[in-house]
């Protein structure tokens, strides 16, 4: 019937750009246009995580692709060492969304806030197990760039970070 997938409902926008990839490697089909992708090795993350095994996991991802990371428990240590760091000392911020003290979402405000050229500019990837369109939206209205969900591709995720990385630093 010329059926090449499905999608089970509900549908989440990830899934379906995961999908359409899936589909376009299986067919062997190429980008019209490959897309710049920095290089992560050597590169320093911000990673908000408030859970220990979900932020030794995801620091072991990082590590992967000899990426340093920097862990903050909470949204409000978060900003406060992306407050103190160097400008440009961090190439992107993974946020969790839903964490104590302060949340992803009022910890990236408070960044896009800050007095600073790179604080309008960092890549800021949400990451949640939320998935449902609007907590997609709440998560780009606070000015995240992109939002991820539990559990990560890290192939996804390397991809992502090296696009966003690179369109921040033209």
């Amino acid at each position: 019937m010329g059926v090449d997938s499905f999608l089970v409902k509900p549908i989440f926008p990830t899934n379906v750009v995961q999908e359409f990839e899936r589909i376009a490697r299986r067919n062997h089909i190429t980008k019209a246009r490959e897309r710049g992708k920095a290089e992560l090795a050597g590169r320093r993350i911000l990673l908000a995580e408030d859970i220990e095994l979900n932020a030794e996991i995801l620091m072991d991802i990082l590590s992967m692709e000899e990426i340093q990371a920097d862990h903050a428990e909470n949204g409000s240590e978060a900003v406060e060492m992306f407050q103190k760091s160097a400008p440009g000392f961090y190439s992107a911020i993974l946020m969790d969304v839903r964490m104590p003290v302060m949340d992803g979402l009022e910890a990236t405000k408070a960044i896009r806030a800050l007095n600073r050229e790179d604080a309008k500019t960092i890549p800021i990837i949400a990451l949640t197990a939320n998935a449902i369109d609007e907590d997609v939206k709440y998560s780009l209205q606070a000015g995240m760039n992109a939002h991820l969900t539990k559990p990560v591709d890290s192939d996804h995720l390397f991809q992502l970070m090296g696009e966003l990385i690179m369109d921040a630093n033209p």
